[in-house]
C-alpha cells in the first residue's frame, strides 16, 4: 500500500502519469464495479464515523462517494485531516453501495469508491461561503469570492449551457453559409447611443482607440468587401448604467448578410431558436413567430418589449376621459397628454392603502399618479372618482378595457412617454403578482415598423430609434424631408417573454440617403465624415443591399437558465456599478503609465 505525502509539489515532482485520472466524478456507474480508478477533485463534504469516513469528491462533472476504512489505518488517520474543499487525488476500486444506502438523488449513487492511495493537492483556507447548491449567499460576497461561486453546481450547468449554446449557434449558421469573420477590438470612436470605453495610444500621443459597442460598421464594409454573409460571437463595450439584464461588456451574436430582406433574417433566426430551444428546453417551437407593429405594442402593452404570455391590455380612452367632469384627465388632455388604462382582476379586495402603494408604483416612471375604478360583483363603480362619470360613460370606459365585475381598472393621463412607462410597468406587477404568467411558457414575437427617429426634447434634436444606419421604408422616403417624426424604420426587434433578446435593421447602402439620414439627425457633413467617413467612402464602391441582427447571448442563457439575473452566466461579471469585486478592476496606474501615454488627470495629483 502506497500513501501519498501531504506536499504535492514534492510528491509529484517528474511523475506526470501519477496524476492522470481514468474517470471524472461524474461517471461511477454499476457498469464499472470492480474496476481500478482515479478521480481527482475538491472535497463537497465529509462525514467522519470514526472506523469510516466518507468524502463527497466533486468535480465539474459530478459527485462521488469515496470511502476510507480501518483496513488502512494509517491513510484513515491522514483522511480525518481532510477539510471541505481540499483538492483531491485518489485510486481505489468501484464496488456498489449496500441497497440501504444507495442514494437515488445522484446519479453516481449506486456505487462508491474504496480509497487504496490519495494525496492532497492543495488545502482550503476558512471558506467565507459554503459551495453547495443552496447556500444563500449575497451577490457581493459572490463576485468578490467568484472563484467559489464558480464551483457551485448552478454556476457550473450555467456555463456548460451558455457553451452549448454558442456551439449549437455555430452549427446553425455555418449551415447557413456564414462565415465566421473577426472584426477589431481596438477601433475609431463613433459615440452614438451609450458612451464609449476609450483607450489611449501610446504610439499616437493624444489620440484614442475606442472598444466597440457593436460591430456594426465593420460588418457592413464586410458586406461592401463582397463577404455576402458574416457571423462573429461578439464581445461589445457598452459605458451605460447598468441594470439586472445588462453589463459594461457582454456578448452577442452579430449577424450580416446581403441580398437578403428582412423576412428572410427573421426565417434565418427563427430556425435558430428552434434548434436552441429544441436541444435545451425539449421545446417544439413554432415558426413563423408573430409579427407586430411597434405602435400596437406601445398601445396595447406600454412598451416596445412586450410580454405576450398573458392577455391584459392596455387601451385608449383619451377621447372618453375628454367627456368626463374630471380635471385631472381634461387637464393632461389639454396639456398634449392622453389617457389610458387597464383593468386588472384579482384586487377587488384592495385596501386604500393597497391602492396608494400601486400609485407609488406608477410614479417610478414619472407619473404624477394613478386613478382607480372598481367594479363590485354586482357591477356597482366603486371609486372616489366615481361621481365625475356619468353611469354611461363608465360603461363606455369599461366595455373599452373589456373590463367585468370583479376587476379595477387604472388610469395614467400624462404624456404618452410617462403614459406607457407606467401602465407597462402596473401591467408586469399584476399579472405576476396574480399569477397570470406561465413561466414554462416561451412567447417569442417580432416589433417590426418602428419609428426611424424620435425627438429629443433635451437636444432638440432628432436621434435615431436604432441607429443611423438603418434604412427607411422605401414609401416612407420623402417624409424623411417633410416629417421625420412619421417615417418608419425597416428594423425588427425580437421578444421573448417580455425580454428584447435581440434587435436587427436592414441597412442603408446608397450613400447619398445616407447622408440625408445623418442631416436629419443633425450630423453635417464635416462631422459625417470626420466620424463615418470609411463607411461613406465605401458604400461609393458598390455597396449590395444588406441588413443584419444581434442576438444578447447572455440574455439568452439567463432566461434559458431561469436565472434572475445575466451575472449569473457570465464567468467574470461586473456589479452594477461597474466593478470587478474579485480583481477590484477598475483600478489606479502608476504616474509613469500615465506619462508613458502623454495623460494627465485632475485626480490624486496625477
Amino acid at each position: 500500500m502506497k500513501i501519498h505525502g501531504r506536499d504535492a509539489r514534492a510528491t509529484f515532482a517528474g511523475k506526470r502519469d501519477a496524476m492522470k485520472r481514468t474517470h471524472t466524478c461524474g461517471e461511477m456507474r454499476k457498469e464499472h464495479e470492480g474496476q481500478a480508478v482515479t478521480l481527482a477533485g475538491w472535497v463537497q463534504n465529509y462525514r467522519d464515523h470514526g472506523s469510516l469516513l466518507f468524502i463527497d469528491l466533486r468535480d465539474r462533472f459530478g459527485l462521488t462517494q469515496v470511502v476510507f476504512d480501518t483496513d488502512r489505518p494509517e491513510m484513515l488517520k491522514l483522511a480525518q485531516e481532510v477539510r471541505c474543499e481540499w483538492v483531491l487525488q485518489i485510486t481505489g476500486k468501484v464496488r456498489p453501495r449496500p441497497d440501504a444506502m444507495v442514494n437515488l438523488k445522484m446519479a453516481t449513487g449506486a456505487t462508491e469508491v474504496y480509497v487504496d492511495t490519495f494525496h492532497v493537492f492543495s488545502r482550503s483556507a476558512p471558506l467565507p461561503f459554503e459551495t453547495d447548491e443552496y447556500a444563500k449567499v449575497n451577490e457581493e460576497t459572490r463576485l468578490r469570492y467568484r472563484y467559489l461561486d464558480l464551483r457551485r453546481p448552478q454556476m457550473q450547468r450555467n456555463l456548460e449551457v451558455r457553451h452549448r449554446v454558442i456551439h449549437a449557434i455555430r452549427g446553425v449558421m455555418n449551415d447557413a453559409g456564414f462565415l465566421d469573420i473577426e472584426t477589431p477590438i481596438l477601433a475609431k470612436s463613433t459615440p452614438e447611443g451609450a458612451r464609449d470605453y476609450l483607450v489611449p495610444s501610446r504610439i499616437q500621443h493624444g489620440c484614442y482607440y475606442a472598444l466597440p459597442q457593436s460591430p456594426q460598421l465593420f460588418k457592413q464594409i464586410l458586406m461592401i468587401g463582397g463577404c455576402d454573409r458574416y457571423y462573429q460571437i461578439a464581445r461589445c463595450f457598452r459605458d451605460e448604467d447598468l441594470r439586472s439584464d445588462r453589463q459594461p461588456e457582454f456578448t452577442q451574436l452579430d449577424v450580416e448578410a446581403s441580398f437578403l430582406s428582412a423576412d428572410q433574417i427573421m426565417d434565418i433566426m427563427e430556425g435558430l431558436f428552434v434548434v436552441v430551444f429544441a436541444d435545451f428546453k425539449k421545446m417544439s417551437i413554432q415558426k413563423p413567430f408573430p409579427r407586430m407593429q411597434w405602435r400596437v405594442a406601445m398601445l396595447k402593452y406600454g412598451k416596445d418589449a412586450p410580454d405576450t404570455r398573458f392577455e391584459m391590455f392596455i387601451a385608449d380612452i383619451t377621447d372618453l376621459a375628454e367627456k368626463s367632469g374630471f380635471n385631472v384627465f381634461k387637464g393632461a388632455i389639454k396639456n398634449g397628454g392622453m389617457v389610458r388604462g387597464l383593468a386588472s382582476p384579482g384586487c377587488i379586495d384592495y385596501s386604500r392603502k393597497d391602492m396608494d402603494d400601486l400609485t407609488e408604483e406608477a410614479k417610478i416612471h414619472g407619473a404624477k399618479g394613478l386613478a382607480w375604478i372598481k367594479i363590485d360583483n354586482e357591477g356597482k363603480y366603486v371609486s372616489p372618482i366615481v361621481k365625475f362619470f356619468q353611469n354611461n360613460l363608465l360603461d363606455e370606459i369599461k366595455d373599452r378595457l373589456g373590463a367585468k365585475p370583479g376587476d379595477t381598472m387604472m388610469f395614467l393621463a400624462d404624456q404618452e412617454p410617462v403614459v406607457c412607462a407606467g401602465l407597462a410597468h402596473i401591467r408586469l406587477l399584476m399579472g405576476r403578482r396574480h399569477g397570470l404568467i406561465d413561466d414554462s411558457k416561451f412567447s417569442f414575437v417580432w416589433i417590426i415598423d418602428p419609428p426611424l427617429v424620435e425627438w429629443d426634447a433635451e437636444g432638440k434634436r432628432w436621434t435615431s430609434l436604432h441607429h443611423p444606419f438603418t434604412s427607411i421604408r422605401l414609401q416612407d422616403r420623402e417624409l424623411l424631408k417633410s416629417d421625420p417624426g412619421k417615417a418608419l424604420a425597416q428594423a425588427y426587434d425580437i421578444v421573448l417573454n417580455g425580454t428584447e433578446v435581440g434587435g436587427g435593421s436592414i441597412r442603408i447602402h446608397d450613400p447619398e440617403l445616407q447622408r440625408e439620414t445623418f442631416g436629419v439627425l443633425g450630423i453635417g457633413k464635416k462631422e459625417a465624415q470626420e466620424k463615418f467617413g470609411f463607411l461613406l467612402d465605401a458604400l461609393e464602391y458598390g455597396a449590395p443591399p444588406h441588413g443584419g441582427i444581434a442576438l444578447g447571448l447572455d440574455r439568452l442563457a439567463m432566461i434559458l437558465t431561469g436565472s434572475d439575473s445575466i451575472r449569473d452566466v457570465i464567468a467574470f461579471p461586473k456589479t452594477q456599478k461597474a466593478v470587478d469585486l474579485m480583481s477590484d478592476a477598475p483600478s489606479d496606474v502608476s504616474p509613469e503609465q500615465l506619462r508613458e501615454l502623454s495623460i494627465k488627470t485632475a485626480i490624486k495629483g496625477s
